[in-house]
């Protein structure tokens, strides 16, 4: 199997998400209940996971079959839905977690987008005022 080398802002991106969830969990252990902690594991869990997910499908398709790239693309992103969907039902009908504990966990991804962004553009803007 080829291995492509991935882009160092996905590795960034990656790595980031990680720090992004274990400073939001060990915080909420710190201040919060249990369960709210829980609720945050769960959701970025899922949340990171999900990243990982799409990430992986999308080379596999665009690097392997890029002639049926929509159909395999449409599939793959049902069955991630599917999964996910599942996995929430299961955690919020099992009343495992609280609910605000797990929002916040799921947005690990979108938050980790936002400020890589905001570094990415910050950096840019830095470098082009010494010139």
């Amino acid at each position: 199997m080829d291995l492509i080398e991935k882009d160092p802002l996905q590795k960034r991106l990656e790595r980031t998400n990680w720090i992004i969830l274990a400073a939001l969990v060990g915080s909420s252990l710190l201040l919060y209940t249990n369960r709210f902690s829980l609720g945050i594991l769960c959701g970025g869990l899922i949340s990171v996971v999900n990243f990982h997910w799409l990430y992986r499908n999308l080379m596999s398709v665009f690097t392997k079959h890029p002639d049926r790239a929509k159909k395999t693309i449409l599939i793959s992103y049902s069955i991630r839905l599917a999964v996910t969907a599942f996995l929430l039902f299961l955690v919020i009908s099992g009343n495992l977690v609280d609910i605000i504990g797990l929002i916040i966990g799921l947005s690990v991804v979108p938050l980790n987008m936002i400020l890589t962004t905001i570094w990415v553009l910050s950096k840019k803007n830095c470098i082009e005022g010494v010139r």
